[in-house]
């Protein structure tokens, strides 16, 4: 059985990799998705500009940007000593920490991809709404990058972290 992690770890966990990328990623799709759409008075679900093609890309490019912005952050506050390494008993390889950085986050970005962005797209094709007024377009490209960050930032900050903890 592995050894429970330290404190130091599970604040890196849940504070830096959950709570700090979904206020990062809300803060900053929410002005990307402003500056895109800002003069448009709404957001349509389908087209070349739209809440369809916009959410599946959000779903792949997070992952991907995520893995290769936050990989060395983790190895740099591994290497400064502000973030522990783990204990020998945790450094079990697996399939996604044999991989690169970038196959990291395209696998992921992939995964989401296929397993929250179509849904979510599905949900909006059966349901509705069939567009979406420009600030509610916004904040829901806000919500939806955050919610998906806190998602796979902790999954990528782990195998960061197990990467530099080797």
């Amino acid at each position: 059985m592995p050894a429970p992690l330290s404190r130091a770890h599970r604040r890196f966990l849940l504070v830096d990799e959950v709570i700090g990328s979904s206020i990062v990623n809300f803060l900053l799709n929410g002005a990307m998705a402003w500056w895109v759409f800002r003069k448009a008075t709404s957001v349509p679900l389908w087209g070349s500009s739209s809440i369809a093609v916009d959410t599946l890309v959000t779903s792949f490019v997070l992952p991907l940007l995520t893995a290769l912005i936050a990989t060395p952050i983790v190895r740099a506050q591994v290497a400064w000593r502000k973030l522990p390494l783990l204990p020998k008993a945790e450094l079990r390889s697996s399939v996604w920490t044999r991989r690169t950085v970038v196959m990291r986050g395209a696998l992921l970005g992939v995964a989401a991809v296929v397993l929250v962005g179509a849904p979510v797209v599905l949900f909006f094709s059966l349901v509705g709404p069939h567009q979406l007024p420009t600030t509610s377009f916004i904040l829901f490209k806000a919500g939806f990058a955050a919610a998906l960050g806190a998602v796979v930032t902790p999954l990528l900050g782990w195998w960061a972290l197990l990467d530099a903890s080797r």
